[in-house]
């Protein structure tokens, strides 16, 4: 199909039927909130103004309460809690691995529920985000991908995320303290529940909430978009948010890719590396990271290897070698060690970085491709999986 081909998804990204009430000023951009504050019956001239002061507040501060925003008059507090709320997902249920990670099961807007993780490390820490209630691109090597796609989240949904983890963390600075440059959450990763450039509107204004300076204030560099390849809006990440990309690859030949990830069957290798060289953000200094699940059997030979290194050439990049994270029913085994360090050996004799990640939270079902919401019922079984990956019994 050409990549020139329109996207389409039976997926909205609000429930039906909107609840009646005050509006959520949690995921509006800047001249979304302008506009709505005029609505309300802020004066023009003072407009700009008003939303730098609330934007502070919100996204600076943390604070929720519209009484405690004390450069704001007692009247004009009082119209916007009139007329706003500043909510942020409900969390239902928050594990701790060993490791240290956290997951957390929150409740969004509809009842539907999402799962996030954090990530700890030494002097960082990162937040795996998701873009959509469920997914679409039933990948058979991920446990999300299992799950059926339900909607998209709204821009307020994914930042509100961020919101939720800084709660828990205590990492809202105290108003009028000195700055402090250490983070607890450093960095977020659009790697959990959904494909979010099936999301892209939304997804980007939040990161621009995250990314904006006089609020979470996180760089650009420091969010990473994984995409399984939606080739018609790689260059438009790259143009209207900036952050760096990851790719999740899995193979080195259409056909496994084609099972692994079935994306692939719309925009093949040759169409998805043909945007990655034209990537408008490609350099030495911002590299494209390819993700590479390393499956027993499937991908992991040492002629795939060879085959990823021809593949890649003339692409700045890293490859990210995950070992492949189990889940109950599913339709694959991990690669040993050796094989797996057999396999990042050839990538790095050919000059690539090729990182084995650890994984983390696997206790807790938070590791890489987990995810999935508590709430699902309509769980295929070990068969049904088996025989869309194509490795069932002859």
């Amino acid at each position: 199909m050409s990549a020139n081909a329109p996207i389409t998804q039976d997926v909205h990204t609000i429930p039906r039927k909107l609840p009646d009430g005050p509006a959520n000023l949690v995921g509006m951009t800047r001249a979304g909130m302008r506009d709505a504050l005029i609505a309300m019956g802020t004066p023009e001239k003072q407009a700009k103004m008003r939303v730098g002061q609330i934007w502070q507040w919100i996204y600076q501060w943390g604070v929720r309460d519209f009484d405690a925003m004390t450069n704001l008059s007692k009247g004009y507090r009082a119209d916007m809690a009139a007329h706003f709320v500043i909510d942020v997902p409900e969390v239902v249920s928050k594990q701790v691995s060993t490791d240290g990670t956290r997951k957390y099961l929150v409740r969004i807007a509809g009842g539907h529920e999402v799962e996030i993780v954090y990530i700890p490390e030494e002097g960082r820490g990162t937040l795996c985000v998701s873009s959509q209630v469920g997914c679409t691109l039933t990948c058979s090597f991920c446990h999300t991908g299992t799950q059926k796609l339900v909607r998209n989240l709204t821009a307020g949904e994914i930042i509100g995320q961020v919101m939720v983890v800084r709660d828990d963390l205590e990492e809202w600075p105290e108003i009028g303290a000195p700055k402090d440059e250490t983070r607890l959450l450093s960095n977020i990763v659009l790697m959990g529940m959904g494909e979010p450039l099936y999301n892209f509107e939304n997804v980007r204004d939040a990161m621009k909430i995250a990314m904006d300076p006089e609020g979470i204030q996180l760089s650009r560099r420091r969010i990473t978009l994984s995409t399984s390849g939606v080739v018609p809006e790689i260059a438009r990440t790259a143009q209207e948010i900036g952050c760096q990309l990851a790719v999740s690859f899995h193979a080195t030949t259409d056909d496994v890719r084609d099972r692994l990830v079935p994306i692939n069957k719309r925009w093949n290798i040759e169409e998805l590396l043909a945007a990655l060289k034209s990537y408008p953000k490609v350099s030495n200094s911002e590299r494209i990271t390819f993700e590479y699940v390393m499956l027993q059997g499937v991908n992991d030979s040492d002629e795939d290897a060879h085959r990823l290194i021809r593949l890649i050439e003339g692409i700045p990049a890293k490859i990210n070698l995950i070992p492949f994270n189990e889940w109950p029913g599913a339709p694959y085994k991990r690669s040993s060690n050796n094989r797996i360090r057999a396999f990042a050996d050839i990538i790095y004799k050919a000059g690539y970085a090729s990182p084995i990640r650890t994984p983390r939270g696997e206790d807790i079902m938070a590791a890489c491709g987990q995810l999935k919401s508590a709430t699902e019922r309509s769980r295929k079984s070990r068969r049904q999986i088996e025989a869309e990956a194509g490795i069932g019994e002859a």
